[in-house]
């Protein structure tokens, strides 16, 4: 089967990633696999570094003519955003292929042409039961099919995490709190804020780092220096393999008010890492009684004591355990593929 993957984004995030590792495991699986993308941005290089055949353009008059003149030699487009959508439709009369669209977010959909988007689309994927119910009220349609995100695990530079804490000044003894979250409206970083300086009044002995960049990082930078928090809460900005600093976390902590699922949260989840979140969206569905301590949105006091009790905590073993356990089974790439090659083959 010839499945081409559709993801027009310029950032790389955790849609762009998981694009990748569903590229990877439909090839492994033994499928042709190939990527239409932007060009110059961070998923053409990654899908090209790992070998993948990528047709990339610098707009989307580009996209909508290489579909018209070669969407009938695929057997499926996949899309991975409802913007990309959009053009697979407008040029299904050229080539007449199945699409698949995999929903990640968790607002609601709106507007009279969005929902004929979705009813016109041949199979509804969503990451979570949360975005299920979302797409499928919105659509009206009762065939929407949950697959979730994979999460693979990569050896972890500590070395690198350690020579940066110690670049930034952090002393030893601190306990290190992180997330990896942009500096965007959905993420609710100034709730994090408020949870962080809430925890800097019960205690002392940790740093906070936040990796993500995004348009509220002024608005944030005031809101730290306003509370004095610029030895405890570090804006790290982007970085690249920031998955090496899950090696001195002891604790991950998330603050969305919207979540489609938190695969960084799935990270955490492999690297041994205790989660505190808020229950936003499909993270309800990941972080359950035994696997991490849910909070509810916005509730910084709750997202702080939560902090506390796990740092205060000598060993979290039955937690960690739980979580490693859960991810391993459930968010594996093999397991996600055969779900989407089932869908696929119907």
């Amino acid at each position: 089967m010839k499945i081409l993957e559709l993801n027009f984004e310029r950032t790389w995030r955790g849609g762009e990633r998981q694009t990748i590792y569903n590229m990877e495991g439909l090839k492994q699986a033994g499928e042709e696999i190939f990527l239409l993308c932007r060009k110059g941005y961070p998923l053409e290089k990654k899908a090209l570094q790992k070998g993948f055949k990528v047709y990339s353009y610098k707009n989307i008059f580009g996209v909508i003519f290489f579909l018209i003149i070669n969407g009938r030699k695929f057997d499926i487009l996949h899309s991975q955003t409802s913007h990309i959508l959009t053009y697979c439709l407008i040029t299904k009369p050229f080539h007449w292929t199945r699409i698949f669209f995999t929903r990640r977010v968790d607002f609601v959909p709106k507007g009279k042409l969005t929902k004929l988007k979705y009813r016109l689309t041949d199979k509804l994927i969503a990451i979570s039961t949360p975005v299920k119910d979302i797409i499928a009220n919105f659509s009206e349609r009762n065939d929407v099919e949950v697959i979730s995100d994979i999460a693979i695990a990569k050896e972890l530079d500590r070395e690198r995490a350690i020579t940066e804490l110690k670049g930034m000044g952090v002393e030893n003894n601190k306990h290190i709190i992180g997330t990896t979250a942009a500096l965007v409206s959905h993420k609710d970083p100034l709730t994090m804020v408020e949870a962080i300086n809430k925890l800097a009044l019960l205690r002392k002995d940790f740093v906070f780092l936040h990796f993500g960049a995004g348009d509220l990082e002024e608005e944030l930078r005031m809101k730290i220096e306003e509370y004095s928090l610029q030895n405890e809460y570090r804006l790290m900005g982007f970085y690249e393999n920031v998955e090496d600093f899950f090696s001195v976390f002891e604790v991950f902590v998330m603050s969305s008010k919207e979540e489609g699922l938190g695969s960084s949260i799935l990270d955490a989840f492999l690297y041994k890492v205790p989660v505190v979140s808020t229950d936003a969206g499909g993270v309800k569905d990941i972080v359950k009684a035994g696997r991490g301590i849910l909070c509810k949105v916005k509730d910084f006091d709750m997202l702080a004591k939560g902090m506390n009790t796990l740092l205060d905590k000598k060993n979290n073993f039955d937690l960690i355990s739980n979580a490693f356990s859960y991810v391993t089974i459930n968010h594996s790439r093999d397991y996600i593929t055969s779900q989407y090659l089932k869908l696929f083959y119907q």
